[in-house]
């Protein structure tokens, strides 16, 4: 396992199992976990089952609330790495069935990864080794009309990603540096049973050239 002392790593979406197991493994490797979500009480709980590990209770799809997080975060220094976990599984009725309703709420994962991605885009661009990911589907690559408004937040999720990667490219590019940050996409069917491979990955992307993971995409099965 990469060795991650020193290094700080935010989980946006903390609060669910596939958090729980990032935790763990993100503390194992000897980061400074920072876990953010919602609801106190399940954050308590994260708390109390990985010590150590700092809570920040935020609602990422509020901008405002995205930007005192990251002022918060930077007062003991940048982060190192993002984990995106903020998402939501609604589906059914066919295409008739994909009511805004639904759409408005999964594309709230989407939201938030545009504002935590943003708020601390500078801080993985200036790490030695800054790691960025998010959580997609293999509905992405065979989309069904009865999960449409599912599998368009997630192409839209993976979109913004790989705008992610290019960006930091481009900004080593133009220093005349070598490519120290890497944007990667974890596609998964389902996330039930895959948790603690899913956290061992995460981990996994220090123990690699960000050259040769920018811009991917990694499936976990």
């Amino acid at each position: 396992m990469a060795d991650l002392t020193g290094r700080t790593v935010l989980l946006a979406g903390a609060t669910s199992a596939s958090g729980l197991a990032a935790a763990r493994a993100l503390a194992a490797a000897g980061a400074r976990v920072v876990a953010v979500g919602r609801d106190p009480r399940k954050l308590e709980e994260l708390g109390a089952e990985v010590p150590g590990i700092r809570t920040e209770v935020r609602d990422l799809a509020d901008e405002e609330d995205v930007r005192r997080l990251a002022e918060r975060v930077r007062s003991t220094g940048p982060i190192d790495g993002l984990l995106h976990l903020v998402g939501g599984w609604r589906r059914g009725g066919g295409l008739a069935g994909q009511s805004d309703e639904d759409y408005r709420f999964l594309e709230g994962s989407f939201t938030a990864l545009r504002h935590v991605s943003r708020a601390f885009d500078a801080d993985l661009r200036a790490s030695d080794a800054g790691r960025l990911a998010v959580v997609s589907s293999t509905a992405v690559a065979r989309p069904l009309a009865g999960g449409a408004n599912y599998a368009a937040v997630k192409a839209a999720t993976e979109a913004w990603t790989r705008a992610v990667a290019q960006g930091f490219a481009k900004a080593a590019r133009d220093a005349g540096e070598p490519l120290r940050a890497a944007s990667v996409i974890f596609r998964v069917k389902a996330l039930d049973g895959l948790e603690d491979r899913l956290a061992t990955s995460f981990v996994g992307l220090w123990s690699v050239d960000a050259a040769d993971i920018n811009d991917t995409v990694i499936e976990v099965a």
